[in-house]
Order: structure tokens, then C-alpha cells, then sequence
């Protein structure tokens, strides 16, 4: 069953079940917002669906594209409480996960005037089209 979910409805749903190693779920994660705390929540609960099962394709678009940065700035970096992680180290976690994918959205660098070169090891550039067949074949999107 395919689920759309926005940051509100994430807390009812977010440990509804649990998949079985023989049925690896997908789960998509769409963030754009710009706030530390929420870019922070968002792969909190993308890592707790990895360790419940799911294979985490994260897309970042505008604001939250920084998190994907070399250069990235503070409010990527900076730890929040209560365990002092940030979330671009979350995120960085998130990507050593087996089968974990990041990328930022396709507009994102050209909006910045840069190239795939400021990014992260590790973080690819969103095809448009692969990405909405990403999201189509998600069994969870997830959006903040």
C-alpha cells in the first residue's frame, strides 16, 4: 500500500509496523524545509524506518539541499538536542545504511550556480523522471 505523508501525520504512522527482512520496504523522504530542527526529525525518522526495514531514498530541494553540501553550513552541522546530532550527521549515517540513497533535486545546484562538485561524497543530482518513478514505486513518501 503506497502512503503520501506530510511532517503532521508522520507521528501517527511512523511505527505502525514493522517489515520482515524478507520484505524490504521502500520509503521516500522529500525534504525542502529549512528549519534545523525539522531537517533533523525528517532523518530521525527516515533512519527509524531503515532500522524497522525500509531502503531510504532521500531527495533535498532548496533549503534542505545545503545538508548535502562539502561546505555546508552551520545549521546543517550544528548538533540539536537532546543527543547533539545534526542533521546532516544523521544524514551521513543514513547513507553508510545498505541500499540507502541521497540526492539533491535537479534545480538545486543550478539555483546555487554550482556543479555536483560542492556535494558529499556519495550524493548524486535527482533525475526528474527517475525520481517520480522512485516516488510512484515507494511503498512510504514521507514530506517536510
Amino acid at each position: 500500500m503506497k502512503r503520501l505523508l506530510t511532517a503532521a501525520a508522520i507521528a501517527l504512522t511512523a511505527f505502525a509496523g514493522t517489515a520482515s527482512a524478507d520484505d524490504k520496504e521502500t520509503l521516500v523522504t522529500i525534504l525542502t524545509a529549512p528549519e534545523p530542527q525539522t531537517q533533523l526529525m525528517a532523518m530521525v525518522l527516515t533512519m527509524q524506518a531503515a532500522k524497522q526495514g525500509a531502503a531510504p531514498h532521500i531527495l533535498l530541494c532548496g533549503p534542505a539541499g545545503d545538508l548535502a553540501l562539502k561546505d555546508a553550513p552551520a545549521n546543517a552541522t550544528a548538533g540539536q538536542p537532546p543527543k547533539d546530532m545534526s542533521p546532516q550527521g544523521l544524514m551521513k549515517m543514513i547513507m553508510g545504511l545498505p541500499g540507502a540513497k541521497v540526492e539533491v533535486c535537479a534545480i538545486y545546484l543550478p539555483g546555487k550556480g554550482s556543479t555536483a562538485e560542492v556535494l558529499l561524497d556519495g550524493i548524486g543530482v535527482a533525475n526528474p523522471g527517475e525520481m517520480a518513478a522512485s516516488m510512484l514505486a515507494a511503498d512510504t513518501a514521507i514530506s517536510f
